[in-house]
């Protein structure tokens, strides 16, 4: 019965990740970013559990693998494209445009799919990530989404164009060979999670002050300390 527990977990993930798709398609982003929040708690714990029980087996694997494809591909491109599809008409009334921009939100799930293929075969990504991982990918977009549409009061034309600059960005950051560190914690002490427990702090400092955008904010500064910590290794190495 215990070896089921994992794929279970992996399931109420998958399950979650639907809903926050559907709550996409209506353009109810704060319940998207709930439930892709609840999403990344069920795809943490399948993992814990498996480690704890000892409940590793290929079909867990790629199911996780389907999972996160739904939950943290599928669902926040969903979110964009709806966003863009409310909003495309502030930057043109060109009907072209307003009809198939908002397609190019799609190229987030086309990335995650790529970025979870690589990290299948990928040995080097056991402790840490190369590239973005797509849950902190998801949170981003449907944070954002989210703050945009309930906390600024006017929507720019620039925003806009930042908003699709932003999904080609992210897009490459997936599928790119930039070191992330991990957000596991293998000990409780401060020495060696001095990243993670400031990011922590700020992502809590950030709601309190702005909002569900403050996820979105903690997200940037997650990929910034990222950068940060592979320069200082690098810098380290070549002192030694």
């Amino acid at each position: 019965m215990k070896k089921h527990i994992p794929n279970l977990l992996t399931c109420l993930s998958l399950s979650s990740g639907c809903i926050a798709a559907v709550m996409a398609f209506n353009s109810n982003y704060f319940w998207v970013v709930i439930w892709i929040i609840i999403a990344a708690l069920f795809d943490f714990s399948d993992g814990f559990a498996a480690r704890m029980l000892k409940a590793y087996s290929p079909m867990g694997k790629e199911l996780d693998s389907l999972s996160d494809m739904v939950s943290f591909g599928l669902a926040p491109s969903v979110a964009i494209f709806q966003f863009l599809n409310d909003n495309v008409h502030i930057i043109s009334q060109n009907e072209l445009i307003k009809k198939y921009l908002p397609f190019i939100a799609f190229l987030i799930a086309v990335f995650s799919a790529l970025r979870l293929a690589k990290f299948n075969i990928d040995e080097r990504q056991s402790d840490s990530f190369i590239g973005l991982n797509v849950p902190a990918n998801a949170l981003f977009w449907v944070s954002f989404c989210c703050g945009i549409t309930h906390d600024v009061p006017v929507v720019s034309k620039g925003l806009i164009y930042i908003f699709i600059a932003a999904i080609i960005v992210f897009s490459l950051l997936l599928v790119s060979e930039i070191p992330m560190f991990s957000l596991k914690v293998k000990s409780w002490g401060f020495k060696g999670n001095e990243y993670r427990y400031f990011l922590a702090l700020f992502f809590i400092v950030m709601v309190i002050l702005i909002g569900v955008l403050g996820i979105s904010a903690g997200i940037l500064l997650y990929i910034a300390l990222s950068i940060i910590n592979n320069r200082n290794t690098k810098s380290n190495s070549l002192k030694e």
